[in-house]
């Protein structure tokens, strides 16, 4: 079975915000997965709607029908430490969080187990 893989790197957004959207096209068949994330009013939505373009070129010959978001992981990345002033001279630490996201596509087994029935 093929498998077509991408990976985004230290995007600037908190895994847990871009975890939300991931949830939602995890198991999905492409199509449904570009759709969906088309129309999710979350900033994470467009940057992973790019990176399920760029695994669906890198699956080359596979019929974009028969595919499905297999696994899509959302890791955290490097966090950058600044300060914020407070009063009296004090600081406060700002952790600006940054994300790894991984998405892996594969054959549905429904659409294999179709073709193999038919023939």
């Amino acid at each position: 079975m093929n498998e077509a893989k991408a990976v985004l790197k230290n995007y600037r957004q908190s895994p847990r915000k871009v975890r939300l959207v991931a949830d939602i096209v995890r198991g999905k068949n492409i199509a449904e997965a570009l759709t969906m994330l088309s129309f999710i009013p979350k900033r994470s939505a467009l940057p992973l709607q790019k990176l399920l373009a760029s695994a669906l070129a890198n699956a080359g010959s596979v019929p974009k029908e028969n595919l499905i978001v297999k696994e899509i992981k959302v890791d955290s990345g490097p966090t950058l430490f600044r300060r914020r002033p407070r009063s009296r001279g004090s600081s406060n630490p700002i952790k600006k969080r940054t994300s790894h996201v991984s998405i892996v596509l594969g054959e549905s087994k429904a659409k294999n187990k179709q073709l193999t029935a038919k023939s």
